[in-house]
């Protein structure tokens, strides 16, 4: 859309601006939606068009309401600031978040557009254990604004957006995780950071996964399956040669595809033998399953995902966290 309109003379700016070759700089894609109006940047943004960062807007620049809103509405990633410019995009978010004059609903908008850019640079890193460093920012950030703000959580599962790809259902994963795990008992900062980590990596092992296997439109042969069911093992095995991986950690990852039945894998664990912390990443791994519109399959409505859940899914889940799912989901408005 904003190629479109820039070949039309509406990003004006774009005539005058500097055209910086891609192999000059590193750039991360930011979301519109990390932005609040009327609220000056400190660092510069880009668009991209025909393979070259233009610029922009200038540090200090701001967006008025209906330019804000008219961007949100064409796309949410349009945006790329420089990689140098990280610690000034993060400084800018903190410090939307600690405003106490924008409402919670504002913050939980810009916290969740603002981690989505920060997550799926993690997830293309290619060094895995530098990106579960940087991954205690964000869940330190999630957890912060859960305990700070009282609305914070219902705002944040509002929001999610059910829509696939590896980082989007990662970090929706992870949220309905915070939420679930709050209702279950876990209330220390420790113990929500080692959940939030956990179910946010819960996918890591599919790196070592083809990404026409996790795609199939059809169901999958003996060796797909084979390799699929193969997954969590791999995972664990990052998580083994990284030093500040807690067992809590390794649970959500090796053991998120068991269940109360039995018949899960990699080991067939069943009831208490699984971790605590790995049944409610199953259980929120299945329902964002469930409520995500996928190459293969339509979403459902989280209603009836939890109905279906509840009524034909009962022998895999832990009947007390189906019905925690029920007063954590269930009650948000969407």
């Amino acid at each position: 859309m904003l190629d479109s309109q820039a070949n039309h003379g509406t990003l004006i700016t774009l005539a005058k601006s500097r055209i910086d070759d891609m192999s000059d700089e590193k750039y991360l894609r930011v979301r519109i939606q990390s932005f609040h109006p009327k609220r000056p940047t400190t660092f510069d943004l880009y668009v991209l068009i025909n393979g070259k960062y233009v610029l922009y807007r200038r540090a200090g620049d701001s967006f008025d309401d209906e330019k804000l809103a008219k961007l949100s509405q064409s796309s949410s990633e349009v945006f790329y600031i420089r990689e140098k410019d990280r610690p000034e995009f993060k400084k800018y978010v903190h410090e939307q978040l600690n405003d106490s004059t924008l409402p919670s609903k504002e913050k939980a908008l810009i916290l969740r557009e603002s981690s989505y850019a920060l997550v799926e640079e993690l997830f293309e890193n290619p060094d895995v254990y530098q990106a579960l460093d940087q991954s205690k920012e964000v869940i330190h950030n999630f957890v912060q604004f859960m305990e700070q703000e009282a609305d914070g959580l219902s705002n944040l599962i509002g929001l999610s957006s059910h829509d696939f790809y590896t980082y989007n259902h990662s970090l929706d994963v992870c949220v309905y995780s915070l939420a679930l795990g709050g209702a279950s008992g876990y209330t220390k900062t420790e113990e929500l950071m080692e959940l939030g980590r956990g179910s946010l990596f819960h996918d890591i092992d599919k790196r070592h996964v083809s990404t026409d296997i996790i795609c199939k439109k059809g169901p999958l042969d003996d060796v797909e399956w084979a390799q699929m069911k193969s997954h969590p093992l791999f995972g664990l095995q990052i998580l083994n040669d990284y030093n500040e991986a807690t067992d809590n950690m390794k649970a959500c990852v090796f053991e998120h595809h068991e269940n109360e039945a039995g018949n899960g894998y990699p080991q067939s664990l069943s009831g208490n033998e699984i971790h605590p912390m790995a049944k409610i990443v199953a259980i929120t791994d299945c329902y964002d399953a469930l409520t995500t519109k996928r190459s293969y399959n339509n979403p459902m409505s989280p209603t009836d995902a939890v109905n279906m859940m509840n009524e034909k899914l009962t022998a895999r889940f832990d009947p007390d966290l189906l019905k925690a799912l029920y007063s954590t989901l269930l009650q948000i408005k969407r």
